[in-house]
């Protein structure tokens, strides 16, 4: 059977189109395992965790007796601590009865546990199993979030750290290494009692674990050798590799995702009849608005989580429309939990949205919830058809008609809201224009508040629109130039400047000019 990239559970290379983790695998069984460390693998959602514990547990069992455990729908064993200590122990005897153990070892763990000190009788059955096998044993338990918010879940941290720290002193025998896998950092658990949140850190014992699960590009790029070794697409793989990067940052899930869509929903589609089709810049573009079209789990928890946590949200939407610049400071509240969900990262020293594709999506979240009685979005879609010629976007047009709404429905409005939420109108002016055709997105590295670079892909057109607040002619003329840079990068011939005036003399309208033979076109509203 022919291999397939796969997004619905663990990656299994022999099944799978995969990036090689083989290199991270190892690096984890020398760095912490061999080294008898504990530690906590915490990664957003689909991040790759239950692949790489998979991969983790059957590079281990060549040397060690591996107890691979699950919390995901686990709730059963935290009603009691007898409970925990029976459900444990039955687990744990499955596991090693398929590892093949001798007999007299699963006779210990099929015994009936003590009513009276079920979590004692645990503790002392891993020694007694630890012994045995000269301290070998790995424990690994995969969704250990699932029932973190549990104090029975904190006592058993507890034995296992109890643990620990007497076999570091030679006083018992306990596991080689726990390796403790899901979203939340299990180090700063907080559990509630009564009203107030308590902290907890029952898992200092734990080691920092450092090593990076995103992908690199030229990871990528290897998975893509493998796929077009089979199917000989002639697709530019150092190209694609470059492009999926640009707009996940590696993010696991999304890579597979992307390929997943070019290899079996783009390609085959009208416009795209097979495989040599759809590996291109074009079926690229068409993955990423298929992509960001479709209902996913990645993208229904994002929704949830901003439900939950409303000051994320307003964090989120201030970077992405206003340009506000939050110092990344891990211990702040709400930049530790955007992290921890992957929603954000650390740029120059500075909070950024972590991937093209969750600021995409961000984007289009925030609008649409702006969209239902938008005097803005309402005449964007009434005028569609008035933008689209022959199926070319007709840029210049739309900001034309953009500043003759701006000025008829705006003109009047407070100075201070125009210059916070301006660019926020223009883009939900815009999103009806190319939704359902076209992709857009905002160039993070250029976005402050002054200044945003917005990049519009129409059907293989692609526009290079600059947004900025007008700060005098010099500041203008800056613009301009940064502008053409951007032309000069894309390898485009034609730009757009869209500057928001707020000066006692404004200088509203349309205009161009040739800049070194660079057409840019210029809209001040």
């Amino acid at each position: 059977m022919p291999k397939e990239f796969h997004v619905t559970g663990t990656c299994i290379p022999e099944k799978h189109y995969m990036v090689d983790v083989s290199g991270r695998v190892k690096r984890i069984v020398a760095d912490y395992i061999e080294k008898g460390k504990y530690f906590t693998i915490n990664r957003a959602r689909q991040y790759g965790k239950t692949t790489i514990m998979y991969l983790l547990e059957r590079q281990l069992k060549e040397s060690y007796v591996v107890l691979s455990l699950s919390f995901e729908s686990a709730d059963e064993l935290f009603t009691s601590f007898y409970t925990l200590a029976a459900g444990l122990i039955r687990r744990i005897g499955r596991e090693l009865s398929a590892q093949g153990v001798e007999k007299a070892v699963l006779d210990r763990w099929s015994r009936p546990v003590s009513e009276g000190f079920p979590m004692e009788d645990l503790g002392e059955r891993i020694s007694e199993l630890c012994r045995q096998y000269d301290g070998g044993v790995v424990l690994m338990i995969d969704e250990v979030d699932k029932s973190s918010d549990n104090q029975i879940f904190l006592s058993f941290l507890g034995l296992l750290r109890a643990k620990y720290l007497a076999r570091e002193s030679g006083k018992d025998d306990t596991f080689q290494s726990v390796i403790l896998a899901g979203v939340y950092d299990i180090k700063n658990l907080k559990l509630h009692e009564g009203t107030e949140p308590k902290y907890n850190n029952p898992w200092n014992i734990a080691a920092d674990f450092r090593i990076d699960l995103g992908f690199q590009a030229d990871d990528i790029e290897r998975m893509l050798s493998e796929y077009e070794a089979d199917y000989h697409t002639g697709m530019d793989i150092r190209q694609i590799g470059r492009w999926i990067f640009e707009y996940t940052e590696g993010y696991p899930y999304m890579v597979s995702r992307m390929c997943k869509l070019l290899d079996e929903r783009v390609a085959g589609a009208e416009a795209f009849p097979d495989k040599k089709d759809a590996w291109t810049g074009e079926g690229f573009q068409e993955a990423i608005r298929l992509f960001l079209k479709e209902p996913n789990m990645l993208f229904d928890d994002m929704v949830k989580k901003l439900q939950d946590n409303p000051d994320l949200k307003t964090m989120l939407s201030d970077i992405l429309f206003r340009g506000t610049r939050y110092t990344f400071e891990v211990n702040n509240r709400l930049i530790d939990i955007g992290v921890m969900f992957g929603f954000v990262a650390e740029r120059d020293n500075a909070v950024v949205v972590a991937n093209r594709i969750f600021e995409m999506k961000l984007y289009n979240l925030f609008l649409s919830e702006e969209e239902m009685g938008s005097r803005s979005f309402c005449d964007a879609t009434e005028m569609r058809s008035q933008f689209v010629v022959r199926g070319m976007l007709q840029m210049k047009l739309v900001l034309e008609k953009f500043c003759q709404y701006y000025g008829e429905i705006y003109g009047e409005r407070e100075e201070r809201f125009l210059e916070e939420d301006g660019r926020r109108l223009f883009l939900l002016y815009l999103r009806p224009i190319i939704n359902g055709s076209g992709n857009y997105y905002v160039e993070a590295q250029t976005r402050d508040r002054t200044r945003t670079d917005v990049i519009v892909d129409y059907r293989g057109q692609r526009f290079i629109i600059e947004l900025k607040l007008w700060r005098g002619d010099a500041y203008h003329e800056r613009g301009e130039r940064q502008l053409f840079g951007y032309l000069e990068h894309y390898q485009e011939d034609t730009g757009y400047l869209l500057s928001f005036d707020f000066s006692k003399r404004k200088r509203r309208g349309m205009k161009e000019i040739v800049l070194e033979g660079k057409r840019i076109v210029e809209a001040v509203v």
